[in-house]
């Protein structure tokens, strides 16, 4: 579904009368309360008029074919004040980017050298001297994702090698990541 001129006209009138955003998207066929909610407050309709209370009261019979007899005349005088908002709507492009988090801030927890397997931890040492260190835009679906190193530094990087089927990981990270609780808890004592 998209939004029509027609149907963001349509929007437009049935919020000016007050008719809830289930009411609503009922009537337009094809979308859900959240996405008219969406709608309405990228279009800047979120205030309603202090007479719109009453259209809520009336059953939903009523505001229905009202709207679809009426659909023609009235968009007109409705949609004037609210011209404005498409403008708004085109300007927000890109969102600005948050500072970066400066080094020295703590990682997330990764498993500790007494939770992992001595093999697993060998395999790897050896597949982290032969990863393909990609960036963050340079990942894929088919690439390891293991983060290596700080974040904040510059000598982050991911490993990049091909990935086990179903895994966001190489098969020796998945070996690390992807461990029974059972095995975990022998090691630790």
């Amino acid at each position: 579904m998209s939004w029509t001129d027609e149907r963001v006209e349509l929007l437009k009138k049935m919020w000016g009368e007050g008719q809830s955003a289930s009411q609503i998207a009922k009537e337009l066929g094809g979308v859900t309360r959240n996405a008219v909610i969406g709608k309405v407050h990228r279009l800047g309709l979120s205030n309603r008029t202090a007479g719109a209370s009453p259209a809520k009261a009336e059953p939903k019979e009523k505001p229905a074919p009202a709207a679809k007899a009426e659909a023609k005349p009235k968009p007109a005088p409705k949609t004037e004040p609210a011209r404005p908002a498409p403008p708004a709507e085109a300007k927000p492009a890109i969102p600005a980017r948050r500072q970066i988090i400066p080094a020295g801030q703590p990682l997330p927890p990764q498993p500790s050298a007494n939770e992992i397997s001595p093999e697993a931890l060998a395999k790897v040492n050896e597949v982290e001297k032969k990863a393909k260190k990609l960036t963050l835009m340079e990942l894929t679906e088919k690439t390891c994702k293991w983060p290596v190193g700080d974040p904040a530094t510059e000598d982050f990087w991911f490993c990049g090698l091909p990935v086990e089927a179903g895994k966001p990981y190489c098969e020796a990270h998945v070996g690390v990541a992807f461990q029974p609780m059972s095995a975990r808890r022998d090691r630790r004592r």
